[in-house]
């Protein structure tokens, strides 16, 4: 086995549009249940909304694409509004049930045979990211061993996650922030003091929303196409990983457990597949190591709920409303 090609194929993974998308979306949740108490277990709806809104009006409107960047996020803006108006005034885990059946819906509505020709059913949409490729500004060439292509999505999703860091860390150091943070403690105490919690919960599920329509954005840019089937629960799941692993009431937690995520995935299926192709694992084929390298992120997640609860840069007061 090649461990300094196992070594840098997952540290690769560190800076990847994946995982610039991932770290966005779990900021998102951050934003809903690590500031706000709002338990979104449909993230990956909002993610399928922002992708298909933005290929739609760039496919079938031809848009250009700050346009299409608009309609996406007015997309999930109205997504938001669909799912909250319903729910906010409820206990959390009714949000959660919709929200959970709010993005299979999604799923379900894009695949569609009748919508064929405007979300291109299960086999998806593509060949909707040359106006975004228009704006690079990298002649051709390698850089940093990546092409010009590559190197220019890092930056957009890369730069794209710094200044959403900063944007919530600003909101949350504001008096906006110190009112979510109140409502997600009791916001019985909030209501009291003349605070309207319902308007508070609709914004914050807004601006998450909008983090996860950005990153279904630049998660389905450098593949091309987007396809219903990359936006299951599984996807929304893989997120909370993230946002566990980092921290959940915490900027840089969720970027943090995204790169995580990502290279500890990406470790343990090169590590198996090396193991495999070696003879030294021979109980095991490459498709059934795929699907245990998920096994062994679980039950490293769930030594690290046991351990620090908190994730890696959490606060143990922040746990007291979990």
């Amino acid at each position: 086995m090649d461990f300094g090609f196992i070594l840098s194929s997952a540290l690769g993974e560190l800076f990847s549009p994946t995982t610039a998308a991932y770290a966005l979306a779990a900021l998102g949740l951050a934003v809903h249940f690590g500031y706000s108490g709002l338990l979104n277990f449909g993230q990956a709806g909002f993610m399928a909304v922002g992708a298909y809104g933005f290929a739609i009006s760039t496919l079938t409107f031809k848009t250009p694409f700050f346009i299409g960047l608009l309609i996406a996020v007015l997309c999930s803006v109205i997504f938001a509004f669909i799912l909250g108006i319903p729910t906010l005034r409820l206990r959390a885990d009714y949000l959660a049930i919709v929200t959970i059946a709010a993005a299979e819906i999604v799923r379900y509505v894009v695949t569609t045979n009748q919508l064929t020709s405007v979300t291109g059913s299960a086999n998806g949409l593509a060949a909707f990211e040359g106006g975004f490729y228009s704006m690079n500004p990298f002649p051709e060439g390698s850089y940093m061993g990546m092409n010009n292509r590559d190197f220019f999505i890092r930056v957009v999703g890369w730069g794209l996650v710094i200044i959403c860091c900063l944007l919530v860390w600003l909101l949350m150091r504001s008096p906006w922030g110190r009112v979510l943070k109140g409502i997600r403690e009791d916001e019985n105490a909030v209501r009291s003091l003349g605070k309207n919690v319902y308007s508070y919960k609709m914004q914050a599920l807004i601006i998450g929303g909008i983090l996860g329509a950005l990153a279904g954005m630049i998660f389905t840019l450098p593949r091309g196409a987007v396809q219903p089937s990359n936006y299951g629960t599984e996807l929304t799941f893989f997120l909370w990983t993230c946002l566990l692993l980092g921290g959940m009431a915490t900027v840089l937690g969720p970027v943090i457990g995204a790169m995580i995520f990502w290279v500890v995935l990406s470790l343990t299926q090169s590590l198996l597949y090396g193991l495999i192709e070696s003879g030294v694992i021979t109980w095991l084929t490459t498709v059934q190591a795929g699907q245990l390298r998920y096994i062994l992120v679980g039950v490293a997640l769930m030594l690290l709920m046991i351990f620090r609860p908190q994730g890696v840069f959490g606060n143990k007061k922040e746990l007291a409303f979990a």
